[in-house]
């Protein structure tokens, strides 16, 4: 398999999936892993392009039948992403990038030791409630519960292989499309994917 599984985390309001967006349409053959989840479906949530949104139930279901290949609940809902759809897209040669917390990340370490972590971080806890307060759509209660809860997610970043600070948000994308293109000239990558190149300079 020559395609890059990519795990990023980051606490909730650091800008995660703003860069993902934006590193998708910068660059080719990468895509995110749509995941499944039992959050209340937003005014402008599209269901199968944000997520797939699902009952409980039927979530637990999926778990049973050993669906996920990770599974998390945060902030009273569950979060899961298909291992059959990440295995479908990598074997067709596209990066995939999964937008999951280090819960998961643990988890998908676990099944897939070759994955690549990147943690995203705000450049200041009030940089970080700014942005959340900003979202216009939290109660203040929920703003300081998921504050706590960034203050623990950052503790993990230590078991990821990249960090970027989202400071600046172009220099952040350009950092996160330079991990995706540097994994993607690495030797083993190269040998894989361009074998009758390498054969040929070789040849005589």
């Amino acid at each position: 398999m020559t395609a890059q599984l990519y795990v990023l985390s980051a606490p909730s309001g650091a800008g995660k999936t703003s860069l993902v967006r934006a590193a998708c349409e910068k660059l080719s053959d990468v895509a995110v892993s749509v995941s499944h989840t039992t959050r209340p479906r937003r005014p402008a949530d599209v269901d199968g392009v944000d997520y797939h949104f699902v009952e409980e139930a039927q979530f637990l279901d999926m778990i049973g039948r050993g669906e996920f290949l990770e599974h998390a609940r945060v902030f009273d809902n569950l979060y899961g992403t298909s291992q059959q759809v990440v295995e479908q897209m990598l074997a067709l040669g596209t990066d995939v990038i999964l937008e999951i917390d280090w819960q998961g990340a643990d988890q998908v370490r676990r099944l897939m030791p070759d994955a690549c972590g990147v943690f995203i971080v705000p450049p200041s806890k009030e940089v970080l409630e700014k942005r959340l307060r900003g979202r216009a759509s939290d109660s203040d209660e929920v703003i300081d519960r998921r504050m706590r809860d960034a203050v623990e997610d950052m503790r993990h970043f230590s078991n990821y292989d990249y960090v970027i600070i989202n400071d600046d948000f172009d220099r952040a994308l350009d950092e996160l499309c330079a991990i995706i293109l540097a994994r993607r000239v690495k030797t083993g990558r190269q040998s894989t994917v361009n074998r009758q190149l390498l054969s040929a300079l070789l040849a005589g």
